[in-house]
């Protein structure tokens, strides 16, 4: 829980574009050192210079958060310039779509390790260093949150390597919140959950690494782009509303953080499918018409 925001530092990464860039609003606006981490040089550098003109004191660091050393040297610089960060939002993330068989290792590698390593990387790293600080300051406050998805309590089809991303942040982030817990009552920790937000997600293909450029893109793969797109242009929620949720959350210690409560219906079906040892129920049972729709194109 932080209930002052004022002077603290925040490592935000993903900071380019999307919740990352709206969260780092937030933060300038409520007086906070931004340290801003991206793969994307261009977009980090509108960010930082956007952010400087409001008056924030900004760090900017291109960053591959799936590489273990580049995450390490982000923290010794972080610690050498600001000291220990009050508030870590682990949000880098790419997407990917098609039938699970259908991904190559390239996907695979990509997806888990933006998604799921630069979290654990995240953690591992800076952690420790809020717990240190806690133990010398009874007054030291520190929050850690994690972007999910909702596709982390859900098992939609046709998206299983993001799937399987977002579940490991989840249960990452609930044994974090745990393991907490048990240590201290002084660092808090958060996940987010959104649903169809227009953030740039689905354009992430652009920030590949030129070492995994070379999975095919196969018809479901066409086919859940597609889909995806058109739902997430629709959706009504901002990424802004989305970071004003965020920076709520960790004034209140809440720990999910939903864009779209409405979808928790769904979440619902699946757990107590899980408890009641049903198959999984029809991830389309709400809007039957985009179940035909994609079973219609993947049988075409």
């Amino acid at each position: 829980m932080i209930e002052d925001f004022a002077g603290k530092t925040a490592v935000l990464t993903g900071a380019g574009s999307g919740f990352g860039l709206e969260c780092a609003r937030v933060a300038a606006r409520r007086g906070m050192r931004l340290v801003l981490v991206d793969v994307q040089a261009d977009a980090l550098e509108r960010a930082a210079a956007e952010l400087r003109a409001l008056g924030a004191e900004v760090l900017a660091r291109p960053v591959d958060v799936a590489d273990a050393g580049q995450m390490q040297a982000l923290a010794d610089v972080v610690r050498q310039r600001f000291g220990v960060p009050h508030l870590v939002f682990n949000n880098a993330g790419v997407g990917s779509g098609g039938l699970v068989w259908e991904n190559t290792l390239a996907d695979w590698q990509w997806v888990l390790g933006v998604n799921l390593w630069g979290v654990v990387h995240g953690v591992r790293l800076f952690t420790p260093m809020m717990l240190a600080a806690a133990r010398a300051d009874a007054a030291w406050r520190g929050h850690i949150v994690n972007t999910a998805s909702m596709a982390g309590l859900l098992t939609p089809p046709n998206m299983g390597v993001y799937n399987v991303s977002k579940h490991a942040v989840v249960a990452l982030t609930e044994t974090l919140y745990q393991d907490l817990r048990l240590v201290t009552d002084q660092v808090g920790a958060s996940v987010l959950c959104p649903y169809f937000v227009p953030t740039g997600i689905t354009h992430s293909e652009r920030n590949r690494p030129d070492d995994l450029r070379d999975a095919p893109v196969t018809a479901s793969q066409r086919i859940g782009q597609a889909m995806l797109d058109k739902a997430v242009a629709s959706g009504k929620v901002s990424a802004a509303e989305v970071a004003a949720m965020v920076f709520d959350a960790v004034a209140s210690d809440r720990f999910y953080i939903y864009s779209h409560p409405q979808a928790l219906g769904n979440v619902k079906s699946r757990m107590e499918a899980i408890v009641a040892a049903r198959n999984p129920p029809d991830p389309f049972a709400n809007r039957p018409q985009v179940g035909e729709q994609l079973r219609a194109a993947l049988r075409g």
